[in-house]
């Protein structure tokens, strides 16, 4: 089934980039994954990160980080991934420009979702964010990334899934900004049906790669 889902959504019109995200997973299911079509993999934890990445150097993949990053472990990191997926403070920013050795493609954490344990942004403070943004050289903003809350509410993930987009619209209405903003990384194994529908260019997907079924 999962090289069936990959397929699938290889295959769509508006075809997501589709990233694996292997939290629960060892490098032995992760190499299994790059031989099924899987080249983006996404990490929680900066040790695990390292870790499956020492196993897996032989192929060409691209490292996400997907989870919230401490402060205390960018330094072990940083310069190991493609792409951040949780920018969500200045302190983070600033020790992503002491210790990046390059531009970092960054999306910027919006909370969306009525969780509390979620983290992210307020969607008012996300324009002077990206603004700051601009000053630091090490970070390239691409997008907004959320999480919809763990409900089978589907009017309700829609609703937060619309808060990204709109916010979106309006950053890419103020020109110093616009070119900020291409990216959306919504859209998770329980929801990702309604991230596709709402045009998320890219998903953070684990157990519907695992398992036998849809």
């Amino acid at each position: 089934m999962t090289r069936e889902v990959i397929d699938h959504l290889k295959s769509l019109r508006h075809s997501p980039v589709v990233v694996a995200a292997t939290k629960y997973v060892d490098h032995e299911v992760m190499r299994e994954l790059f031989a099924a079509g899987m080249d983006h993999f996404g990490e929680n934890k900066a040790q695990d990160l390292l870790k499956k990445k020492a196993h897996l150097n032989d192929l060409p993949i691209h490292w996400h980080f997907i989870g919230h990053l401490q402060t205390n472990k960018v330094k072990m990191i940083i310069n190991e991934i493609e792409c951040l997926h949780s920018l969500d403070s200045k302190r983070l920013a600033q020790e992503i420009q002491a210790h990046r050795n390059r531009p970092l493609d960054c999306f910027v954490e919006v909370h969306i979702s009525q969780e509390v344990s979620k983290y992210g942004l307020h969607k008012e403070d996300v324009i002077p964010f990206i603004e700051n943004m601009q000053n630091y050289d090490k970070i390239n903003i691409i997008g907004l990334m959320g999480m919809a809350s763990h409900t089978f509410d589907v009017s309700l993930i829609r609703k937060q899934f619309q808060t990204l987009l709109d916010l979106q619209s309006t950053i890419r209405s103020i020109s110093h900004i616009s070119s900020t903003c291409n990216y959306l990384s919504f859209g998770m194994s329980n929801d990702y049906h309604i991230a596709l529908e709402m045009k998320a260019t890219h998903l953070r997907l684990g157990s519907i790669l695992f398992r036998n079924e849809e």
